[in-house]
């Protein structure tokens, strides 16, 4: 079981609140093959969105380019929702601070150092090229 199993495996069980205020299980399914591709994800939810970080390195969320139709498990409860991705590197960096406000226990992971409980800026900037964003309308 690698360290994505587990993370699922939580998430699908009686225990997923230890995780589930920062993760969540996003299915997408692959536009060539036609694949269902289920993933952990770290996200928040802000005014009737779920804004997903995932690495610009990983492949899934090129499925989402354009908007797509996705199924995802929230506090162990599926829902449905329409997925875009935001690849703007400004637009990345403003959305890390919002982020970091609700999930600041990422910061540490993601190399940002927190000065006086704020992000530092550079970290952002230099985070926002390898991350992107994707919105969930629910």
């Amino acid at each position: 079981m690698n360290g994505n199993d587990f993370m699922a495996w939580v998430l699908r069980s009686p225990l997923h609140g230890m995780l589930s205020n920062g993760m969540m299980l996003i299915s997408i399914k692959g536009r060539k093959t036609g694949n269902i591709y289920t993933t952990p994800v770290g996200y928040y939810e802000e005014n009737g969105y779920l804004w997903v970080i995932t690495s610009r390195d990983r492949t899934w969320w090129k499925n989402l380019q354009g908007g797509a139709q996705v199924d995802v498990l929230l506090k162990r409860k599926p829902v449905q929702g329409l997925a875009d991705v935001d690849l703007d590197e400004k637009s990345v960096e403003a959305r890390m601070y919002e982020y970091l406000r609700h999930v600041p226990q990422a910061a540490k992971p993601m190399k940002i150092r927190l000065e006086e409980g704020k992000p530092n800026p550079q970290d952002i900037a230099a985070t926002a090229k390898e991350r992107l964003f994707i919105r969930i309308k629910i």
